[in-house]
Formats: C-alpha cells, structure tokens, sequence
C-alpha cells in the first residue's frame, strides 16, 4: 500500500459567490458539532440516561488577510451593519502541491458578522491584518 502525505494547510484558496480569493493570510474556525440529548425513560429501573442526538451547530469560520486599497470586506460588513443582509455561499478549498483542487468546504449563505481591523506598532514592520468573522447555515465537503 502507497503511503499518502497529508495536504499542506498553506495551499488554499477562498471563493465568495463563485470569485477566488488566494488573498487570505489564515482562514480558522471549520467546525462541526452535533448537540447531545439526554434523557430517562420512567419505566427504566436503572438510573442510566438514554442519549439521542441533537440539533447540528457550526462555528463561525474567520478570515484574515493584510489590509489593502481593497475595501470589498468592509462594504459587505458595513452593509449587514446597516440592515442590508446580504448572504453569499463561500468555498474553501484545499489544494495539493501542484496546485490542484483535493478538498473543497462550501458554506451556505455566509454573511459577516464581525469585522477587526488591524493593530498599530510604530516600532514594528509587521503587516497591517484585518479579520472578517462569518457565519453561515451549513458546510457540506467535496473531495476529488
């Protein structure tokens, strides 16, 4: 049997609405979780708990990339801050490397809900990084 490298986490790229982004500094917070439901049947002689899944949850994911003359974060969350809200479904997609697409995360109807601007160093070269919070109603993964 072939041994198989694992994917590098540096090689991904973002697509919102359909439109890649390999802007993105770090992309964090894919997460999926399914609630537990406990309960005790009255006719139960021992004191044990039944457990039943529950409602699914999933995290917010975070983006983050060095600020630019690029302003289309800002204008989508200002937009939803404003009562204008505007979803959009979101990929993450993973990539070998050659390049070549392995794993793509796709969110459902995605909008920001936080966005952080940079922190200020006057004695520092880093780069300015804001960071845009969303959420979304869904992941669903494709692998080639």
């Amino acid at each position: 049997m072939a041994q198989t490298d694992p994917f590098r986490g540096y090689n991904f790229k973002v697509e919102i609405d359909g439109i890649t982004s390999t802007a993105f500094k770090e992309c964090g917070g894919l997460d999926s979780s399914t609630g537990v439901v406990t309960y005790r049947e009255g006719t139960d002689p021992t004191l044990g708990q039944r457990k039943l899944s529950g409602l699914l949850s999933v995290s917010n994911v975070t983006l983050r990339r060095g600020i630019t003359s690029d302003h289309s974060l800002w204008d989508w969350r200002q937009s939803v801050a404003s009562g204008d809200l505007q979803r959009r479904d979101l990929s993450i997609v993973l990539m070998d490397d050659k390049g070549e697409e392995q794993i793509r995360w796709n969110l459902q109807n995605a909008w920001p809900a936080r966005w952080n601007g940079p922190s200020f160093d006057a004695t520092s070269d880093a780069v300015a990084i804001e960071a845009l919070e969303l959420t979304h109603e869904g992941v669903e993964v494709q692998t080639w």
